[in-house]
């Protein structure tokens, strides 16, 4: 085993981090997920919400952004479950190289792996939720179907766990210098 700040695999606390962390965003969209499979219905209802805009302040000028055609509606809903599920098949994979990342240059699959998964999250909740759900389709109007703050928080949590991923790589430390 190799030291931690060495970039290769090794028991240092940051790596552990990662890998701890990793798999915990892993765990909660798989659920996530798996809810949205397993209760199609309840997520499905927010979706159609969203996307009709029938819920917000009615803009005349906002209006034209609505998707109302429920087939429209559920093939996004579908595209979403997909989304999840292909993120969390991704970040479940980076986990379990990080715990057997002594083998074979693992850790830095596992690192590989796991940026792609975080990254997923980041669209998934930045410019899906945030970005094109707030915003395009107003949502952050909506008193009922608002998942704004819930998209920032994970938007927020899983940017927080990519840089402790990208600072487990870190080769090289910085020097201390006498003064």
């Amino acid at each position: 085993m190799q030291n931690r700040g060495t970039g290769q695999a090794g028991s240092g606390g940051l790596s552990w981090a990662a890998a701890v962390l990793t798999g915990t965003v892993a765990l909660y969209i798989a659920l996530v997920a798996f809810g949205n499979i397993t209760d199609f219905g309840t997520n499905r209802e927010y979706v159609r919400h969203v996307l009709a805009m029938d819920t917000t302040f009615h803009d005349p000028d906002l209006m034209w952004r609505a998707i109302t055609s429920r087939g429209l509606q559920d093939a996004a809903y579908v595209a979403v479950i997909a989304w999840e599920s292909v993120a969390a098949l991704v970040l479940l994979a980076a986990t379990a190289l990080w715990a057997v990342r002594g083998r074979s240059g693992g850790a830095g699959r596992a690192r590989r792996l796991a940026t792609i998964g975080l990254l997923m999250m980041m669209l998934l909740f930045g410019a899906g939720f945030w970005a094109i759900g707030g915003e395009w389709f107003s949502m952050w109007q909506s008193k009922q179907w608002n998942g704004v703050e819930a998209a920032v928080r994970n938007f927020l949590v899983t940017g927080l766990v990519l840089l402790v991923v990208q600072w487990s790589g870190t080769s090289e430390r910085p020097e201390r210098t006498e003064a």
